[in-house]
């Protein structure tokens, strides 16, 4: 077996330069960039990002018959995100294949893509743009403020106070522009970001999940049927639940 260590090189802020593997056959470099700490978080350097098809999730749930959670996903996507040199400046643009929506059952997802809600053929994507960033830490109430700011009748202003750095989490609140089939509305993801690091292939990335729900109706998604009992049959809060890790394309 290879012996195998570790080197560290740190520049005069104290900030990672260089980390390398060094095995009786040489050295291998890792890192070759500095790792940029923002809030006690390491964050990836600026440059544009795009969403790893390979490592993603774009997930929905919704209740079926008020009694229980139907699970589902939509295969194809992708997103740009654009890390600033101030983070709090970085932007993302992200679309959705409607097409592609699945929740395992094929009676289901043909009624999913028909005109009583996606409508694919008339509308084959979904689209979001981002308006804002917020650094917003640990504090859940500022997120289950996030989720009522989705609610057109108590969206606000954006916020704009930022809380004392933190050894927490990366946790922020991302505002902007949902679009589904003609209509656009504002809506806030509450969004955690995993970490960055250079993976085994030389590529620099960063992990990140985002939450956020919805009333479908208000994005003209009203097919439904009254239940005998009371309620309906599909809710209309729909949780939506996205993970991915993201690939460096160009430095900034």
């Amino acid at each position: 077996m290879f012996d195998t260590k570790f080197d560290a090189t740190f520049d005069a802020e104290g900030m990672v330069s260089t980390v390398s593997t060094v095995t009786d056959r040489g050295t291998a470099a890792m890192n070759d960039r500095p790792t940029r700490v923002w809030n006690g978080v390491t964050i990836p350097e600026p440059g544009i990002y795009i969403l790893d098809e390979a490592h993603k999730r774009i997930g929905f749930q919704a209740q079926h018959m008020m009694v229980s959670a139907v699970r589902g996903e939509f295969a194809r996507g992708g997103a740009t995100i654009t890390i600033g040199d101030d983070p709090a400046q970085s932007s993302v643009t992200a679309h959705i294949e409607t097409a592609s929506v699945t929740t395992h059952n094929p009676d289901r997802d043909v009624h999913l893509q028909s005109a009583d809600f996606l409508d694919v053929e008339n509308f084959p994507t979904i689209a979001y743009a981002s308006t804002g960033l917020a650094w917003r830490e640990n504090n859940d109430a500022i997120f289950d403020w996030a989720r009522l700011r989705n609610n057109p009748l108590t969206r606000r202003g954006a916020v704009t106070d930022v809380p004392e750095p933190s050894r927490s989490p990366g946790r922020f609140v991302l505002s902007g522009d949902l679009s589904v089939k003609d209509v656009h509305r504002p809506v806030d993801l509450t969004v955690e970001f995993g970490g960055a690091r250079r993976d085994p292939y030389g590529q620099d990335i960063f992990g990140f999940s985002a939450t956020t729900e919805i009333d479908r109706e208000d994005f003209g998604l009203v097919w439904n049927v009254a239940l005998e009992a009371g309620g309906w049959l599909v809710g209309k809060r729909i949780r939506i639940e996205i993970a991915g890790e993201a690939i460096l394309q160009q430095p900034g």
